[in-house]
């Protein structure tokens, strides 16, 4: 066997103000860099993302791989036409050389799902049909997805199988690149495509609600595991990304198998029914602040709030003030003197005056930004105080928990700031807080906090659940919309409802 592997990764809401260009791509930031080569195969091999799960089955099968590009980029508004067109076209290029050197017998792919670019509704889908014009028909396609995927027609007509993550927090990245190697064995050993069965759900589901930690999705994909095991399937559900305004924006069910149109049906009707199943449960800034503050004065862990609408890991740049501008009014930090932290703020312009002003230095600041979100309004102001300089960073963040594993963060320039007793981690560069070590890198130890608001949605539960008394989901004015109803949208269907 010999395999030809890539990978593009980018989810786009489309309603973020920030794109993603070539630059974007290159830096990687939360992403491995830009990559092109062989050298992708020894370089993430064995690493906690799907195309490190599918070339350690690789290896186990003696398959022969060739290394053509991985590109990711954190997620941000669409996908610049300039961008995508080079990776495409890279990727292309590469497998058209591949082939003139030897047959290739196979093609996967570590897609997103969830891409929307300048130009294009389905990029991944284009992609798909661009190395398919290329292979021809009978050259076997797999790819994996994110559990977040809007999956397409175009993408499930041109694929011979994918795989979705079955985790939210995806601490399954590595083992679906090795489902996608599952399905890549089966489909050979069967010498044609397996029997595909399809089910679009006529709902959106938040990014809260689609955690698998908790119910009612925890339940769902242990019910997806044991029609696995009843039908011989192998079924995927991607829940979606609901901050795409394209048509075919929504949560799908597929599966592959003799039996997969029961096995879809039987998902089907669990994901359906009762819809009442998947309602959300948010508070205001204030509110959660209040609640917080309640909660930790008798527990013995930290409190933690999700700063969901400026999540960096859903379209947010990680600016925005809502949160802090509560925890100021509520004297969050005289309640708790430096035990009140939130984080991580993107503000290179503080984070450049802290360093020039150096450790314990008392400077003037004005923290975060006023972004635009979806209604054409702006978010809170940014917050004018003098703060102390607690600590210095460079930004070099190694992470620790499920999701990180050993990866490597660059945040540039970084700081740890006290404004009236709450700890601000500011950085350069944006981050989802997914990680402990994302307070730690300034010196704020998070098992030591009475509270915690981090940005990020969902994410963040694999590291902190564990330390964690509480937590609580704050909605707080940001680009991603915790709630898809909030959303002007524009291209879906009539038939698609924007709350379950």
């Amino acid at each position: 066997m010999n395999i030809f592997i890539a990978g593009f990764q980018h989810e786009t809401n489309t309603f973020a103000p920030s794109k993603a260009d070539w630059a974007a791509f290159e830096a990687g930031s939360g992403f491995p860099a830009y990559r092109r080569g062989a050298s992708i195969i020894q370089a993430y091999r064995g690493r906690a993302i799907p195309i490190g799960g599918f070339i350690d089955r690789a290896d186990e099968n003696g398959w022969s791989l060739v290394g053509s590009v991985w590109a990711g980029a954190n997620p941000s508004a669409h996908v610049t036409e300039d961008a995508f067109e080079r990776i495409a076209g890279e990727i292309v290029e590469d497998l058209q050389a591949a082939i003139a050197q030897a047959p290739v017998d196979a093609v996967y792919l570590d897609l997103h799902g969830a891409a929307v670019t300048e130009h294009l509704e389905d990029p991944e889908g284009e992609l798909l049909a661009r190395i398919r014009r290329v292979v021809g028909p009978n050259v076997p396609i797999v790819a994996s997805l994110d559990l977040h995927a809007n999956v397409t027609a175009g993408m499930l007509a041109q694929a011979d199988a994918l795989a979705a993550y079955r985790t939210y927090p995806h601490i399954d990245m590595a083992a679906t690149g090795g489902l996608a190697a599952q399905l890549l064995e089966r489909r050979i050993a069967r010498g044609s495509r397996e029997p595909l069965a399809v089910r679009r759900l006529p709902f959106l589901l938040s990014l809260n609600v689609q955690c698998t930690m908790m119910a009612p999705a925890d339940a769902v994909y242990a019910e997806l595991l044991a029609l696995d095991a009843k039908h011989g399937t192998l079924l995927s559900f991607a829940m979606g990304f609901p901050a795409a305004d394209i048509a075919e924006c929504g949560p799908v069910i597929w599966g592959y198998g003799d039996q997969a149109e029961a096995a879809v049906e039987a998902l089907f009707a669990r994901v359906d029914q009762p819809r009442s199943q998947w309602r959300l449960d948010l508070r205001d800034p204030d509110e959660a602040v209040r609640e917080a503050l309640a909660l930790a004065a008798d527990a013995d862990k930290p409190v933690v709030i999700a700063d969901t609408q400026d999540n960096p890991g859903a379209g947010g740049d990680g600016n925005t003030t809502g949160m802090l501008h509560a925890l100021l009014r509520a004297k969050a930090g005289a309640r708790f003197p430096g035990r009140v932290a939130i984080g991580v703020l993107a503000d290179p312009r503080t984070a450049a005056q802290a360093h020039a002003a150096g450790e314990g230095a008392r400077i003037e600041v004005l923290l975060g930004e006023s972004v635009p979100t979806w209604g054409g309004q702006f978010s809170d102001p940014p917050v004018k105080a003098t703060a102390t300089v607690r600590k210095l960073s460079d930004g070099k963040v190694t992470m620790k928990g499920p999701m990180g594993m050993g990866g490597s963060v660059t945040l540039g320039p970084s700081a740890c700031l006290d404004v009236d007793g709450v700890l601000v981690a500011v950085s350069t560069l944006k981050t989802q807080n997914l990680d402990r070590e994302f307070f730690r890198f300034v010196g704020i130890e998070p098992e030591a906090a009475k509270v915690l608001v981090n940005k990020s949605s969902v994410h963040f539960r694999a590291d902190y659940a564990p330390i964690a008394s509480h937590i609580l989901v704050a909605k707080a004015a940001g680009p991603m919309a915790v709630d898809p109803a909030d959303l002007p949208w524009t291209r879906l269907p009539d038939s698609m409802a924007l709350r379950p």
